[in-house]
């Protein structure tokens, strides 16, 4: 019977929680790096014991750690991003010129066939790529040579590049996001970059209609499909059915349209998950009821799921990279909050039960499914 593993990353230390395929007894190991912010910690999909965890502190700066072993132990890797020529500055809040700065990963994304082979997502924003399992990193430096870098800007977060989805039926086809630029694709292995935001539309700047510039908070994709993309923007619900060349909304009876993870059911393209919050400035849920909201149709359609999720008083917020699915015949559905609890669903939603509560501010989730 197949293992899950659920990858947890929080404010003070990362922790790792295993079942069997019953989902219904936990192991919980942790906090390793306890103290550190743990922005990302990603399994390989072509070697489940090898994880990559993105380690963070204002005071010690940042670093790689390995883990060959599923996460008993681990090792540090080289840390040296250097972003690779394209001088000059982006723009910041008020219209400024800043300098590109390294500051942090926020995102892990190991290749789906080699595990020595990862890419990553840093703040100021910019992809990175080792083959040698993290003992070098190479930025692809086509993206800031787009051109459009100077209109980027920062979020509320800071100018990071948070999600990465890779093709697996193209490896030359890389989707990444941007918070403020947008999302942008490759079709070459990273070389040269294009903005794919065409019928996104974002109030508050001056063109709706800009090539950049717009608050995407994260991408989703079904293997099966990958022309198919799902998007949850600062407002907005959106869909492209052609490798984001154009997208459409599809918030439909939402409560509200404003969150920030999305996630595909590991077996049904047309069954997606979002966690709708208040506001970009009240950042917990409508009525204080925790609701996942899933729609079997694409989008458009929803239902609310709560069985099992507080209904009352409940504040906390569950952020872009806090939502993550197995892949066994039942598929799973995981999230983390900002209080500190991992909530599991063994059925594709119908019931939840907290798996993990009073940990750290939950930063990411991710599973591996083991056979």
């Amino acid at each position: 019977m197949s293992r899950v593993r659920v990858l947890v990353g929080t404010k003070k230390g990362a922790f790792i929680l295993e079942s069997d395929g019953k989902r219904e007894k936990w192991n919980m190991t942790g906090p390793h790096f306890g103290g550190w912010e743990i922005y990302h910690l990603n399994g390989s999909p072509a070697d489940p014991n090898r994880i990559y965890a993105s380690q963070s502190s204002g005071w010690f700066g940042q670093m790689i750690q390995r883990s060959d072993d599923g996460g008993q132990t681990w090792e540090a890797m080289d840390n040296k991003f250097v972003y690779e020529g394209v001088p000059g500055t982006h723009q910041w809040y008020d219209g400024t010129p800043h300098p590109w700065e390294f500051k942090r990963v926020w995102h892990l994304e190991p290749s789906l066939t080699d595990a020595d082979t990862v890419y990553a997502g840093v703040e100021d924003a910019a992809i990175f790529k080792t083959t040698d399992g993290g003992k070098s990193w190479t930025e692809l430096a086509g993206l800031r040579q787009h051109g459009s870098g100077p209109k980027w800007q920062p979020g509320a977060g800071g100018m990071c590049l948070h999600t990465i989805v890779l093709d697996p039926a193209n490896a030359n086809r890389i989707y990444i996001a941007i918070s403020a630029a947008g999302a942008f694709r490759t079709d070459d292995g990273g070389a040269t970059w294009t903005p794919i935001n065409q019928g996104l539309r974002s109030e508050y700047i001056p063109d709706a209609n800009a090539e950049v510039g717009h608050c995407v908070h994260r991408i989703a994709m079904h293997p099966s499909r990958p022309n198919t993309l799902f998007m949850q923007k600062h407002w907005d619900v959106m869909r492209s059915d052609n490798a984001g060349d154009t997208w459409h909304e599809v918030s439909g009876n939402l409560p509200t349209d404003f969150g920030f993870p999305i996630q595909v059911h590991a077996h049904e393209p047309e069954t997606i998950y979002v966690v709708p919050i208040l506001s970009d400035s009240l950042h917990y849920p409508p009525d204080g009821k925790l609701r996942v909201y899933r729609s079997r149709t694409g989008g458009n359609e929803w239902e609310a799921l709560t069985n099992g999720l507080p209904q009352s008083d409940c504040y906390v917020n569950i952020l872009r990279d806090a939502m993550a699915a197995d892949k066994l015949d039942q598929c799973g559905i995981y999230f983390g909050t900002t209080g500190g609890q991992v909530y599991a669903s063994a059925d594709s939603g119908d019931n939840w039960t907290a798996i993990a509560s009073n940990l750290p501010s939950v930063l990411s989730v991710e599973v591996q499914t083991i056979p």
